[in-house]
C-alpha cells in the first residue's frame, strides 16, 4: 500500500470514530479551523482544544494514570469571573490547582511537505512550541501548541491558601492569556487559508489535483453543527496510538 492510499484510509478511519472527550463536541472557537483543515485532502485533525481556564481538585495528588479521576471544579473556554473560581474553590476537598491551558491541535499530514507548510503557519502565528512527529508506520503528526500557560495551586487538603485579592489577580492574568490565545488562533486561521490557497495554486500549476475549500471565519456555529462535526472527529483518548508510536520529532 502506497503512503497516499494509506493516508486516505487513516483519514476515513479517523472520521468514523466517535468523540469520547469530556466535552463531547468541538470547541466553538476553533470550529472554523477544524473545518478548514479537514476540508483539505492533505490533512485531518486528530484532537483539539481551543484553550481553557480550569480549576481541578486533587491534580497534584494524581499520577499520570489516575489523572482522569481528578475532580473538575470549574472549566471554561472563555474568559472567567472571580466569582466562578471562588465558588469552585468552595467545593475543593484536596489540592486545587488553577490553570490556563492554551490552544492545542494535532493534525495528521499527508507528507512532510504538507507538515512543513502547517508548521510554518503555526510558528508565524505565535505557536512557537509546535513540532512534527513521525511514527513507525509513517504517520506524520503536526502538533500546534504554545507555552503561554499558567498553573497555580490554590488549596491544600481542602484549605484555601490565598485570599480573594490574589484570586482576582490570577483571573486577570488568565483572561489576558485567553485574549492572546484567541488572537493567535485567528492569526493561525488566516495564515492557513493563505498557505492552503497558495499550495492549491502551485499544484494546479504543476498539474496536480488537490482539494481546498475556502471558508469564512465564524467561530459561533450552532450546537447542532458542532455535534454533527464531532461525530467524525477523533479525540485524544481515541488517538493514543499516534503518540505511542512516535519515533522521531523534527522542527521542535
Amino acid at each position: 500500500m502506497d503512503h497516499g492510499h494509506a493516508f486516505t484510509q487513516w483519514k476515513k478511519h479517523c472520521f468514523s470514530k466517535v468523540d469520547f472527550s469530556k466535552k463531547g463536541t468541538i470547541d466553538d472557537e476553533i470550529y472554523p479551523v477544524v473545518c478548514l483543515i479537514n476540508d483539505s485532502s492533505d490533512y485531518f485533525t486528530t484532537s483539539s482544544c481551543s484553550g481553557r481556564i480550569i480549576l481541578i481538585d486533587g491534580l497534584s495528588d494524581c499520577s499520570k494514570v489516575q489523572k482522569q479521576n481528578c475532580s473538575w471544579l470549574f472549566v471554561t473556554h472563555q474568559k472567567c469571573e472571580v466569582a466562578d473560581v471562588v465558588l469552585g474553590l468552595q467545593k475543593a476537598s484536596g489540592n486545587a490547582v488553577f490553570k490556563f491551558e492554551p490552544f492545542v491541535l494535532h493534525v495528521q499530514c499527508k507528507d512532510i511537505e504538507s507538515a512543513k507548510i502547517l508548521h510554518s503557519v503555526a510558528v508565524n502565528s505565535g505557536f512557537r512550541n509546535s513540532g512534527v512527529s513521525i511514527g513507525k508506520r509513517g504517520k506524520i503528526i503536526m502538533a500546534v501548541r504554545s507555552t503561554h500557560c499558567l498553573e497555580v495551586p490554590l488549596s491544600h487538603r481542602g484549605e484555601v491558601l490565598v485570599n480573594e485579592n490574589y484570586i482576582h489577580f490570577l483571573v486577570q492574568i488568565a483572561n489576558q492569556k485567553m485574549a492572546e490565545n484567541v488572537t493567535r488562533i485567528k492569526r493561525f486561521y488566516d495564515g492557513l487559508q493563505v498557505a492552503l490557497q497558495a499550495a492549491v495554486s502551485s499544484s494546479m500549476a504543476t498539474g496536480k489535483d488537490k482539494k481546498n475549500t475556502k471558508t469564512v471565519w465564524n467561530p459561533r456555529k450552532t450546537q447542532d453543527s458542532v455535534v454533527e462535526e464531532s461525530q467524525i472527529l477523533a479525540n485524544k483518548s481515541n488517538d493514543s496510538e499516534d503518540y505511542l508510536e512516535t519515533s522521531l520529532t523534527i522542527f521542535s
